[in-house]
């Protein structure tokens, strides 16, 4: 089933939205949608690489009326850096931290630089919504962080204790804090789709596989950016929303991509799994399921909010868990060709 993700509609006209991370691949599709179905005061795209920011500012300057692109500001930032961060949220009322390291080779090679920016940066983050009373902060996660085995699924673990604890320590300041964990998205800086398609451009003979086995969650960015969007109206401070979307297998992937071509299992990466999870067992204990998406809702909270469960949405069943070789959803290969005709190449 293909999901929209767009219900409830989270209202940001006249509000003020900061995007860390601003000029990745959910970045850019976040700020063109927004500006799209709202009329936000002030729509902030913080991010470290200039070049990609002047890309942005110039793609954007060519489709958008003079009235909407006023309303962009770029600023150069890096979330490692407290000081700018608070700077960047003076006056903003809505914060989506998209900013991380998130390629699992690099992580491992280079452990520090993975932890400064993805459990240092969430700190950073929180520190300074706090400082400056911000509304809601919602951060992205991956479906690498339940039961992690490499150092980016361990950090953005982490990373997600760090925003669902942050309620914690709002008090009366108000400031609500959840994380949206999902899956691959189709076409993504770094996601198997892009390569697939560079190997078809080339009418490559043969296209290599890691594992025939091997399954992966799938979205989209335009599904990925209607989620967050309406989180945020869910939100009550300490979720963990789960999007309910389908598997397929990378074999199934591959010959939907490039029929013609031999597949050759080149085995898989060191910290790869063969099979993502999304929701653990030991986490079904405190998942609710709300139709559309599974909400794993804090299993403390020191502060003010009333659980889905007790508004009677019902728990998930006992020893459930979410992965993507167990899912209920698959994707066959017209369903595949839906989303890439929806993903920009």
């Amino acid at each position: 089933m293909y999901r929209s993700f767009l219900e409830p509609a989270m209202d940001f006209d006249d509000a003020s939205v900061l995007v860390t991370g601003g000029t990745g691949s959910f970045g850019r599709r976040f700020v063109r949608l927004l500006l799209e179905r709202c009329r936000p005061r002030r729509l902030v795209v913080f991010s470290r690489d200039e070049l990609k920011q002047s890309e942005m500012r110039e793609a954007l300057q060519a489709v958008l009326d003079a009235d909407t692109f006023r309303r962009l500001r770029f600023f150069i930032g890096d979330v490692r850096d407290r000081a700018r961060l608070e700077l960047a949220m003076r006056e903003v009322d809505y914060v989506v931290h998209a900013a991380a390291l998130k390629q699992v080779p690099t992580a491992e090679y280079n452990p520090y630089e993975c932890l400064r920016t993805n459990i240092g940066g969430a700190e950073n983050v929180v520190w300074a919504a706090l400082r400056n009373q911000v509304r809601k902060v919602i951060a992205l996660s991956t479906d690498k962080a339940c039961n992690p085995i490499n150092l980016y699924g361990a950090s953005k673990l982490a990373s997600d204790k760090t925003f669902v604890a942050a309620n914690n320590l709002s008090g009366d300041l108000g400031t609500r804090f959840s994380v949206v964990r999902y899956g691959n998205v189709v076409g993504s800086r770094g996601s198997v789709v892009p390569f697939f398609r560079r190997l078809a451009e080339q009418r490559s003979e043969t296209v290599p596989i890691t594992d025939p086995r091997m399954t992966r969650f799938w979205i989209t960015l335009d599904q990925g950016v209607n989620f967050v969007q309406s989180c945020f109206a869910l939100m009550r401070g300490g979720e963990i929303f789960v999007p309910k979307i389908p598997s397929m297998r990378i074999v199934e992937l591959a010959r939907a991509m490039l029929p013609w071509a031999r597949q050759e299992v080149v085995g898989v990466r060191p910290g790869e799994k063969l099979h993502e999870m999304m929701i653990s067992e030991d986490d079904s204990r405190s998942t609710v399921d709300l139709g559309d998406r599974f909400v794993i809702e804090p299993v403390f909270a020191e502060w003010e909010r009333t659980s889905f469960a007790a508004e009677g949405f019902p728990r998930v069943p006992d020893r459930f868990a979410y992965a993507s070789d167990t899912n209920d959803e698959w994707l066959d290969g017209a369903g595949l060709q839906r989303l890439l005709r929806e993903t920009p190449a």
